[in-house]
């Protein structure tokens, strides 16, 4: 159930990271965002160790924070103002990510419903 609220929380993210580009889709010299928390996540999971900090200036290098972050995404075109974002890339992420959350929440809805079966018996 963890690995399905994680992967929810990166489609959140990955649909805030669109939504924002296609905010800026109009600003001058704005460079496309791209989320990189399934990097993160992929990294946790086949780990299997989970590194904790006890006080707040230990391992400051470590991203520990749930939602990973943001880097610019390269190697896109840019239009004579500088801006980088693209209307179709952005609203296939969108959709992309959509697609993600509604398959992890349909798969967390049929873990507890098994519970919830379990709870009550089998009645």
């Amino acid at each position: 159930m963890t690995t399905l609220g994680l992967r929810m929380t990166l489609a959140v993210q990955r649909e805030s990271t669109a939504a924002a580009n296609l905010a800026n889709l109009d600003t001058p010299g704005y460079r496309t965002l791209e989320a990189t928390f399934e990097d993160n996540l992929e990294a946790e999971l086949g780990a299997g160790l989970r590194v904790a900090r006890t006080a707040h200036g230990h391992l400051s290098g470590i991203d520990s924070s749930p939602g990973g972050g943001t880097h610019e995404v390269e190697g896109l075109a840019a239009r004579r103002d500088g801006n980088t974002v693209q209307l179709d890339r952005e609203l296939l992420a969108l959709n992309r990510a959509a697609g993600d959350f509604s398959a992890a929440q349909t798969a967390l809805a049929a873990k507890f419903r098994l519970v919830r079966y379990a709870i009550n018996e089998g009645r």
